[in-house]
């Protein structure tokens, strides 16, 4: 199988299930507490274009390089979690009355750590099942 294949599926496999366990489980509370009236159904279709695109973006400028090692892949997944989340998190804040600086602190935090543990698993895995030559 080729080696980004195998570096896609395995950032998107362990990216999918450490996020719903935040989100469904750990901070579910907090974020219903900060935002819950904004907060409606999961719409599935949006969701999985996000995770799709997300580990795209994760490949493209993260770990994607043949070059590309686990140190580097630590410190650039957390870069890009830290822009890309802080991204979302700013423009809701300054456009949405509800939001909070809570919500944006916890938030940006999950997505520079979660960004950071998914493409560096994703790249150890990968390493593993499909090593380079």
């Amino acid at each position: 199988m080729n080696r980004t294949v195998v570096l896609y599926l395995a950032t998107l496999i362990v990216l999918i299930p450490i996020d719903f366990l935040f989100l469904g489980l750990v901070a579910k509370g907090f974020f219903t507490s900060q935002v819950g009236d904004m907060l409606g159904e999961i719409r599935l279709a949006p969701a999985i274009l996000f995770y799709l695109l997300y580990v795209a973006g994760i490949l493209v400028f993260v770990s994607g390089s043949v070059t590309a090692a686990w140190p580097s892949t630590l410190l650039y997944g957390a870069l890009f979690g830290l822009f890309c989340y802080a991204t979302f998190e700013l423009t809701s804040l300054s456009l949405l009355k509800h939001w909070t600086w809570a919500v944006v602190l916890v938030d940006v935090s999950w997505g520079t750590f979660v960004t950071a543990v998914a493409s560096t698993l994703g790249l150890l895995i990968a390493d593993w099942l499909a090593p380079r030559v």
